[in-house]
């Protein structure tokens, strides 16, 4: 599949693990055991979220729609990894490669903007606490929602836009699980500055962005904890926001791991192994993460199967 140096790129083949052919058959069967836990998981959480009065809060609404995105974003590259892996490859057209980047940047910014919202949310609970129901009402978080995914799509389109402007020429092998940033500027020939560096721009609205406001929400999080004299009340408070700060860390920790180092001497094996944490691990555990550690979520858990049991019975 591979094509000379001096050959225009049309469609990609994708190939996960060539060197290790021998892994295809047990990574499919992991990585869809994985797969149908994220849409199990995600699915119950939105569904517990909606039938659930005690779960009708703001946090939850923004828990529920990460659910959601989760589920989106795992289905625009697993089931192609999952195909990739029984076949020992792909072969994607160039339209097919470019609609699977806009998708899968066009969710993981959702989902960042909504870890940050969510972290902004927290502040609000735990810093205001007496403005918190004046200041999250029903239209401000429609309207945080909106704004998500407003500018989740903006960054998406240019970012696609711009990536696909360049020139790909010489092999079209991707050494990768889906049609990504990194491993398309390695195919990139010719004159490509300008576009990397508008890339790079709107990627500083989105990842960067969204790391700030988690880190400063934080820090005033922190601050007001401190200034509580029990330690039972320290820890109460800080529960409310474990499960959150162990999916940012989760979910930014792989991303910015990938994406903020250079492409110079980087390991292909490496690059995959964390590409399927953030593709295929973080959104399976982010619902497992919500419910341990959440009371809430785990006493609706505990109605919903207690409530299923009783219809059972005769």
């Amino acid at each position: 599949m591979a094509g000379r140096n001096d050959t225009v790129v049309t469609e990609f083949f994708l190939t996960a693990f060539p060197e290790h052919p021998e892994w295809g058959l047990p990574l499919f069967l992991v990585f869809l055991s994985f797969y149908l836990l994220t849409l199990l998981g995600n699915t119950g959480m939105v569904i517990l979220i909606r039938v659930d009065g005690r779960l009708h809060t703001p946090m939850y609404f923004f828990l529920g729609h990460l659910s959601f995105v989760d589920i989106c974003y795992s289905s625009v590259t697993v089931p192609q990894m999952l195909a990739m892996l029984l076949e020992c490859g792909v072969a994607l057209s160039y339209t097919r490669c470019a609609a699977q980047f806009f998708l899968f940047t066009f969710f993981a910014s959702i989902d960042c903007y909504l870890l940050a919202i969510m972290a902004y949310d927290r502040y609000v609970a735990v810093c205001r606490p007496l403005l918190y129901v004046t200041v999250m009402t029903e239209k401000a978080r429609w309207g945080l929602l909106a704004a998500a995914y407003a500018a989740g799509f903006s960054s998406a389109f240019v970012r696609t836009v711009t990536a696909f402007t360049l020139s790909f020429c010489g092999t079209n092998e991707i050494d990768f699980i889906f049609c990504d940033l990194p491993p398309l500027l390695k195919l990139t020939c010719g004159d490509s500055y300008t576009q990397e560096v508008v890339i790079i721009v709107f990627a500083i609205f989105v990842m960067p962005l969204c790391v700030l406001v988690i880190l400063v929400s934080y820090v005033f999080i922190i601050v007001a904890i401190m200034r509580i004299r029990s330690a039972g009340g320290r820890a109460k408070t800080f529960s409310t926001c474990a499960s959150h700060l162990t999916a940012v860390s989760l979910f930014f920790g792989t991303l910015i791991f990938m994406y903020l180092r250079g492409n110079s001497g980087q390991s292909s094996e490496e690059d995959r192994a964390v590409s399927v944490l953030y593709t295929v691990v973080t959104p399976m555990l982010n619902p497992f993460i919500y419910s341990l550690r959440n009371k809430e979520v785990k006493e609706a858990v505990v109605k919903a199967l207690s409530r299923s049991k009783s219809r059972g019975r005769p």
